[in-house]
């Protein structure tokens, strides 16, 4: 059953990529319509998000892969949505 929505609680290093690069580089992954990204709270070194993902076919693995390879980790999986073909 494909994804087709996700809500993440990401914790993200302030160094490094900004949030305008990271949403471009979840939104360049196949299957991913819409991103959005909301700043939740402001720490010295880290920066709490929460990330919303659209699209017909989301591929969480992939979705995982870039958030950490731009220095994020995620906290918790806060909503899916799920529907047959």
């Amino acid at each position: 059953m494909p994804l087709k929505k996700v809500v993440l609680d990401v914790l993200k290093t302030i160094r490094g990529t900004s949030l305008v690069e990271l949403a471009e580089m979840i939104a360049r992954l196949d299957g991913v319509g819409r991103i959005s990204i909301r700043v939740s709270e402001v720490d010295v070194e880290t920066v709490t998000l929460n990330i919303t993902i659209e699209g017909e076919r989301i591929d969480f693995a992939e979705v995982r892969e870039v958030i950490e390879k731009a220095g994020g980790v995620i906290h918790s999986i806060d909503h899916v949505v799920a529907e047959r073909d």
